[in-house]
């Protein structure tokens, strides 16, 4: 069984570039307006969104659904709940994904969001967004399967917090690729690419 990340955590980024930003930042043709819609810029699980991937050798863009699927028995019937976070690497449900380079993506982001830990005056948790302000687009360490209806799904890898994110979300933070490691992730290592991205990089809001 998955070890799903929780309702809580990174489960609503933002990515806000349009194709043209997109293609140029990572060397993909543009494809053409008919191939490919555009979702909206705040995502959500089990919605459609762009990841990067390869196919015969080239980077393509291409849209998939937020979410490997799987199901769980409810009280009367089997319910299909959706994972979003790759948490733990030994679990058999990742697997194949993982260690399979043609099923490894880029997730563009250009923010993302963790809930922090006190609530305020409302009675809700605060909602803070991170982002990498010399890199505007950033690439969450992704993989992806193919699903019913010759569909594709994707998520991401989580790790650690570092020193930024973890007085708000202490639990763990999204995977962030250095632009340079981006080939050697796409090319199916793991090891040290699943690490903290460097606090110092980042900002916050308040």
């Amino acid at each position: 069984m998955p070890k799903p990340g929780g309702a809580d955590m990174c489960n609503r980024y933002v990515m806000s570039a349009d194709l043209a930003e997109l293609a140029t930042r990572y060397d993909v043709g543009l494809p053409p307006r008919d191939d490919v819609t555009l979702p909206p810029p705040e995502l959500f699980p089990d919605r459609p969104a762009l990841v990067v991937r390869q196919e015969g050798g080239t980077r393509i863009l291409d849209v998939m659904s937020w979410g490997f699927p799987f199901q769980t028995q409810g009280k009367t019937k089997l319910l299909e709940k959706r994972v979003t976070n790759v948490r733990n690497l030994d679990s058999g449900f990742w697997r194949h994904a993982l260690t399979d380079p043609a099923r490894r993506c880029l997730v563009p982001f250009t923010a993302f969001s963790e809930y922090g830990q006190i609530r305020g005056p409302d009675g809700k948790l605060p909602l803070h967004w991170f982002s990498v302000p010399s890199r505007p687009i950033t690439s969450f360490a992704g993989i992806w399967r193919p699903v019913q209806g010759g569909a594709r799904a994707y998520a991401f890898l989580t790790c650690e917090p570092n020193s930024l994110v973890a007085p708000i979300h202490p639990k763990a933070m999204p995977v962030l690729l250095h632009r340079e490691d981006e080939e050697r992730w796409l090319a199916g290592e793991l090891g040290e690419l699943v690490s903290p991205f460097p606090a110092q990089l980042m900002t916050v809001d308040a």
